[in-house]
């Protein structure tokens, strides 16, 4: 199902934990603390953390290890060039065709694989995220359910769904408006004027500071701007939720004049990552044969990217002795690259070799302990080869410098399962449905466990510990105002 599909069934969900006080029209804050008056950022966190349960477990999740590694380092590098970089904020991707990037309260950004695919360059995706991450700064999305200045808990809790659905389908937060009796607010929907004048003038500062090509932005704003009017009723997604006047698009090049030229060129992840996207979609057969030509002619933008989409093709189509050649190709043209390890793996485990593919995992992570894809590739490969001891010892050391990562958790789990160690099989899923938001989930599983008779004293005491601590948070949630 499509990520408006489930923000429209959250509005029911959303309602009973969102707690709104009452706003009244001759008492509103400033705007800089008028999204205080909505939503606390404890409050803003549960929201954001509800709706992104649903995200995860739905077919829009985009859920790519170095994808979604990519897409938060650009991230990261951005927010820590961010004049309020205090803010902790988390990227995700959702598999889309269409041109669209939305905020969610408590921190969360959405990026469609359409964006990606649309930019020309890695200093375009980065000019649309620091628009982004300027909204999420500057709390546009609260101030604009402040300012609305209703003071019906169930009205501006629908309100605030609606404005979340916006951020994917205006289709849907106009459906959400008119379900709850709020048409009359229509216009609140899309960011203002001033917001977006705003969160491009701290997006410039953010894109500048971290040394990207500050012309990206109003570059891809005019492709925008040319493609909406083409396309008129159709036009992108996130040109109806972020309006785009000439007025707006000539202030960003004013201010992008003043500032000093540099040429950018995006970096090799970028490319490789977005080929990826390319030879993840369509037709498998169309697939190969476009990057084929494109070869063939020379037609391509960066040779290590067009023959990396063109190995992931034919892995697609089950051409594996044509992916080797061509991975050879690449290894040739790229010297050091963690991602062209990944893809050298996945070919051997796409054709059952299982134990090629452990040992490309395991050397390549020699050179790139840090790479999620391999890291999960290498855990994956040991429980194929039958090694869940050696698993459960790399998993627990991996663990130990990232403990919120629910994937670790849940090959963890799987490596216990391997053992017959079923206290801590369950104990460790439990941990992976914490941390990935289902903490109901995560209860019933250390149940199971504390049930299992499989444990000791201590065990057991941790287990009950535990689980007293996530029923505290189920009970801190459904407390009412």
């Amino acid at each position: 199902m499509r990520l408006s599909y489930f923000l429209a069934l959250l509005s029911a969900k959303i309602i009973t934990i969102l707690f709104v006080p009452a706003v009244l029209a001759d008492n509103l804050p400033d705007l800089g603390e008028a999204s205080q008056a909505v939503f606390s950022p404890q409050q803003e966190r549960r929201i954001g953390e509800e709706i992104m349960q649903e995200i995860r477990a739905s077919r829009s999740n985009l859920d790519d290890a170095e994808l979604t590694e990519y897409i938060n380092d650009l991230g990261y590098r951005l927010v820590a060039n961010s004049p309020d970089n205090r803010h902790s904020i988390e990227f995700f991707l959702v598999q889309d065709d269409t041109l669209n990037a939305f905020a969610l309260p408590g921190g969360y950004i959405g990026v469609h694989t359409g964006l990606i695919l649309a930019t020309q360059n890695e200093s375009e995706l980065a000019s649309v995220m620091a628009h982004e991450i300027a909204h999420i700064e500057q709390k546009h999305l609260s101030r604009m359910i402040a300012s609305t200045q209703q003071n019906s808990l169930s009205t501006l809790a629908a309100v605030a769904v609606a404005i979340l659905a916006a951020r994917s389908n205006p289709q849907v937060a106009n459906a959400a408006l008119v379900s709850a009796q709020a048409a009359s607010i229509q216009t609140q929907l899309n960011f203002t004027r001033d917001h977006e004048r705003e969160a491009d003038r701290i997006g410039l500062q953010i894109l500048e500071h971290a040394d990207f090509d500050t012309h990206a932005m109003p570059a891809f704003f005019e492709r925008l701007q040319k493609y909406g009017r083409a396309y008129d009723n159709n036009a992108p997604a996130y040109l109806r939720t972020h309006p785009l006047t000439t007025e707006r698009i000539a202030d960003v090049e004013n201010r992008v004049a003043s500032l000093p030229y540099k040429q950018v060129k995006s970096s090799l992840e970028f490319q490789l990552l977005r080929a990826k996207l390319r030879a993840m979609q369509g037709d498998a057969e169309l697939t190969v044969a476009d990057f084929s030509e494109s070869l063939k002619d020379k037609k391509y933008e960066s040779e290590p990217a067009a023959r990396y989409g063109y190995t992931y093709a034919l892995i697609r189509t089950r051409q594996y002795g044509r992916a080797e050649q061509e991975i050879t190709k690449l290894r040739g043209l790229v010297k050091s690259s963690a991602i062209v390890e990944t893809l050298a793996a996945e070919i051997k485990v796409a054709s059952g070799q299982f134990s090629a593919a452990l040992d490309i995992y395991h050397t390549a992570l020699k050179r790139f302990p840090q790479h999620r894809a391999l890291i999960y590739g290498y855990a994956e490969m040991l429980l194929e080869n039958k090694q869940a001891k050696t698993a459960e010892k790399f998993l627990a050391n991996q663990i130990e410098t990232a403990p919120n990562d629910f994937r670790l958790y849940g090959l963890l789990a799987r490596s216990h399962a391997a053992q017959g160690r079923v206290f801590l099989q369950h104990q460790a899923q439990a941990e992976a449905y914490a941390r990935s938001g289902n903490v109901p989930a995560a209860i019933e599983q250390l149940q199971i466990a504390i049930k299992s008779g499989d444990s000791n004293f201590y065990l057991l005491s941790s287990a009950e510990s535990r689980l007293k601590e996530l029923h505290a948070i189920v009970a801190e949630n459904q407390k009412k105002p």
